[in-house]
């Protein structure tokens, strides 16, 4: 019954088995992992999330599989992700698709966008963090994020519809759209996601498996873009 009402599979056992073989049977593998919420817990402070030596060991192992390409895709900005993951042989994708990093390869920007409505923005956001005991904005080069994790929940709830709103207002004439993710709200540019993103992946290079592994709403656009044969796991 809860199948069919949230129009997805559970991943059971068997599942799972036939997975694994789909995998090493595969000649070539695309991996494609979110990270805040799905390879790390949330954290009160974003900034405290960054890797352990376990995840390290984790990701490294994956990406050392013969014929294997790991990428991680995050909303995470690209400085953070730039000193968290140095040198590593895994692909890094930030701000949720503006930025890509190859192995051995400079960052690349995947779209020009502009960020002059922050100024706009950001003290609005600001009045809310400054009115609302336990959140803050965070600023990004391309996107700002009101984060209310710490927040009174009652009081958060009533806050959330009031951000809400007043930003739906702000930029009903800016192509921005509204993120509502997990316990923050987040601007960004419409023109890019994690669909979009994963797609520049794909180009140029034949995968027989593709595996993506997110939590929240930004994931889904990366579940849309993929082949019908990739497993998309939420």
């Amino acid at each position: 019954k809860n199948q069919k009402t949230v129009q997805a599979t559970f991943f059971s056992k068997n599942e799972k088995e036939n997975e694994i073989k789909k995998f090493k049977k595969a000649k070539n593998r695309l991996i494609l992992l979110d990270y805040d919420g799905t390879l790390t817990s949330f954290k009160d402070n974003p900034k405290e999330a960054s890797p352990d030596n376990e995840l390290y060991e984790l990701l490294d192992k994956i990406s050392s599989q013969k014929n294997t390409t790991l990428s991680l895709i995050s909303g995470r900005d690209k400085e953070t992700f730039h000193n968290w993951f140095p040198n590593k042989k895994y692909t890094l994708i930030t701000d949720h698709g503006v930025w890509l990093k190859k192995p051995e390869q400079e960052w690349e920007e995947l779209a020009i966008l502009k960020n002059e409505w922050m100024e706009s923005i950001l003290p609005v956001l600001e009045n809310f963090a400054d009115n609302t005991p336990g959140t803050f904005v965070e600023k990004k080069e391309y996107s700002l994020a009101w984060h209310y994790r710490k927040a009174d929940p009652e009081l958060a709830e009533t806050r959330t519809l009031e951000v809400n709103t007043v930003l739906s207002s702000l930029i009903a004439n800016h192509d921005l759209s509204i993120l509502n993710g997990n316990k923050v709200i987040e601007i960004k540019n419409s023109s890019v996601n994690k669909g979009k993103a994963s797609t520049h992946l794909l180009i140029n290079t034949d995968y027989d498996y593709i595996l993506a592994i997110g939590d929240d709403y930004t994931d889904e656009f990366m579940f849309e873009e993929l082949p019908d044969y990739a497993t998309t796991i939420k």
